[in-house]
C-alpha cells in the first residue's frame, strides 16, 4: 500500500467559512514542473546540480526518491535546498524495487522518459488514482524509440515494467493532445539517441522542459509551428552539466490565494516570485478579463524563467468566455477559475477542457459536482464548462475530493467568500503539492476549522 493509498484510510475533513479580509506577504512553494525538472535533469547531468526553493511535496519526493533509487546521489542540505549528483545522460542504474509515484503524474510520466534511454528495467507503480490514468499516450512514442512494455495493468496503465531501449532511436513525433508531459517524456529519452529526436505540437504546451535542458547544456531549438503549435529539435548524446537552478513559486498553486483574495471583500495580498511563463499565466490572463485587479511588479528571471511580485486586490468580477487554446496554459487552474466564475456577475464559459477528464480525478465533472453542490448553475456542454455567475455562492454544500489536491483546495477558497460554510471530505491530498497551503491561508485570515 502506497502512502497516498495510506491517507485515503484516515480522511482529514475541513469547513471554509466567510473570512475578514485576506492581507499580508506570502510566497507560495516552489513550482512542481520545475521541481521534477530539476530532480530528473540533475540527475542525467555530471556533476552537482543545486537547487533551492525545491517544492518539498509528496509528487516531489517521490520523483527525488525515484532518481536516488536509479542511482543519482540526491541530497537535502537545508530548508528547500537539495543537491544532486548525476549520472550522465543514459547512465540511470537498475532500481532494486519498484518506483512509487504516489499521486504524481508528472515525476511518473517524464522518469519513464529518462528510462526509456536507459538498457535498464524498471516497474512504475502508484497509488489508486495514478493507477487509473491512461499511460499509453507516454508509452507509445517510447515504445517507437526502442523501449519495451513488458506488463502493465489494462489498458497501459500502472503497475507497469518499462525495459529502456540498448540503442535509442531518434524520431519525429507529433502529439497526439497539448501534453507536456509526453513532449517531455520524448525528449528525455531523445537525450540518449544519436541525431535529432523531433516533436510536434499542433498547440504548444509549457516549455520548461526545453528551458530547462538548454540551462544543463543541451542543444535544443524551439519554432513556431502553425497557428498555435511548436517545433522542439533536441541533439542527442550531450553531456549534460551540473547547474545551479532557483525553483520559482508555483503559479499553479499561487492560483488559490489570487482567486481567494479576489473574492473576499477588502482583501489586499502580494505574492513574491511567481513564475510569469507566458506559457503557464492563462489563468492570471482571464482573471485580469474578468476584472479582477493583479499587478505585476519586480521581474527578474532565473534559468530562463521569468518571475514577479504579484499583488491581488478584491475585485467585482464578470463572466467571460476562454478560448480552448488558452487551456495548456492553465490546464491546473480550471478549478478554481470555475470557483471565480461562480461569484462573478453573468455567464463564463471554459472551451476544450478535454484533458480534465485524465487528471488526478475526472476533473470536469467533479468542478461541476463541487459547484452544484454548492448552489452554483453550472452546465457541461461536449468539453465545455459553463458557470451561470450571480455575484455570489450560497455553499452549505459538503464537496468530495476524489483524492485530487486541488478539487479540495478550490472548494476551501469557495467557502471563504460564500454565504454559508464549504466543508471538504478530505484535505490530506493537499500535501501532494502545497504541503503548507491550510497554515499559510490562516495566516493571512482564512476562515478554516
Amino acid at each position: 500500500m502506497t502512502h497516498s493509498d495510506r491517507l485515503a484510510d484516515h480522511k482529514t475533513p475541513l469547513e471554509a467559512r466567510s473570512s475578514g479580509s485576506l492581507t499580508g506577504k506570502v510566497r507560495v512553494p516552489g513550482d512542481k514542473s520545475i521541481s521534477h525538472r530539476a530532480l530528473i535533469l540533475g540527475a542525467l547531468a555530471v556533476g552537482e546540480t543545486r537547487i533551492s526553493g525545491l517544492l518539498e511535496g509528496e509528487d516531489v519526493l517521490n520523483t527525488a526518491k525515484a532518481m536516488r533509487a536509479l542511482g543519482a546521489k540526491v541530497v537535502r542540505t537545508g530548508d528547500f535546498a537539495w543537491s544532486v549528483r548525476g549520472v550522465g545522460v543514459a547512465g540511470l542504474a537498475q532500481p532494486d524495487a519498484p518506483l512509487d509515484f504516489g499521486n504524481s503524474g508528472t515525476g511518473c510520466r517524464l522518469v519513464m522518459g529518462a528510462v526509456a534511454g536507459c538498457p535498464i528495467t524498471a516497474v512504475f507503480d502508484g497509488d489508486a488514482s495514478l493507477r487509473s490514468r491512461p499511460m499509453r499516450r507516454v508509452l507509445d512514442p517510447l515504445e517507437l524509440m526502442g523501449a519495451r512494455v513488458g506488463s502493465s495493468g489494462p489498458g497501459g496503465r500502472l503497475p507497469l515494467t518499462l525495459s529502456g531501449a540498448r540503442d535509442p532511436l531518434p524520431i519525429l513525433y507529433r502529439t497526439p493532445v497539448a501534453s507536456a508531459q509526453i513532449k517531455s517524456a520524448v525528449l528525455l529519452a531523445g537525450l540518449a539517441a544519436p541525431g535529432i529526436t523531433t516533436v510536434i505540437e499542433t498547440e504548444a504546451s509549457r516549455d520548461h522542459t526545453e528551458l530547462m535542458l538548454r540551462h544543463f547544456g543541451a542543444q535544443i531549438t524551439s519554432l513556431p509551428e502553425g497557428r498555435h503549435g511548436r517545433r522542439i529539435a533536441l541533439t542527442g548524446q550531450p553531456e549534460l552539466h551540473g547547474a545551479e537552478v532557483v525553483v520559482p513559486a508555483d503559479p499553479s498553486s499561487a492560483a488559490f490565494p489570487i482567486v481567494a483574495a479576489l473574492i473576499v471583500e477588502g482583501s489586499d495580498l502580494v505574492l513574491s516570485d511567481v513564475m510569469t511563463n507566458p506559457l503557464r499565466t492563462g489563468l492570471f490572463t482571464t482573471l485580469r478579463e474578468m476584472g479582477g485587479s493583479i499587478e505585476q511588479s519586480l521581474v527578474r528571471d532565473d534559468a530562463g524563467e521569468p518571475m514577479a511580485q504579484l499583488r491581488v486586490r478584491a475585485s467585482k468580477l464578470r463572466g467571460v468566455e476562454v478560448p480552448p487554446e488558452r487551456a495548456p496554459s492553465m490546464i491546473d487552474e480550471y478549478l478554481v477559475l470555475a470557483v471565480a466564475a461562480g461569484f462573478a456577475e453573468g455567464t463564463t464559459i471554459m472551451r476544450g477542457l478535454k484533458e480534465l477528464r485524465v487528471k488526478e480525478s475526472d476533473r470536469l465533472e467533479a468542478t461541476a459536482a463541487m459547484l452544484r453542490v454548492n448552489g452554483v448553475k453550472v452546465e457541461i456542454s461536449g468539453d465545455d464548462l459553463i458557470v451561470e455567475g450571480k455575484g455570489h455562492v450560497p455553499g452549505d454544500g459538503l464537496v468530495a475530493t476524489h483524492m485530487d489536491h486541488r478539487i479540495a483546495m478550490s472548494a476551501l477558497v469557495m467557502g471563504l467568500a460564500a454565504d454559508k460554510p464549504v466543508r471538504v471530505d478530505d484535505t490530506g491530498f493537499i500535501a501532494t503539492s502545497f504541503p503548507d497551503f491550510i497554515p499559510m491561508m490562516r495566516a493571512i485570515g482564512a476562515e478554516f476549522s
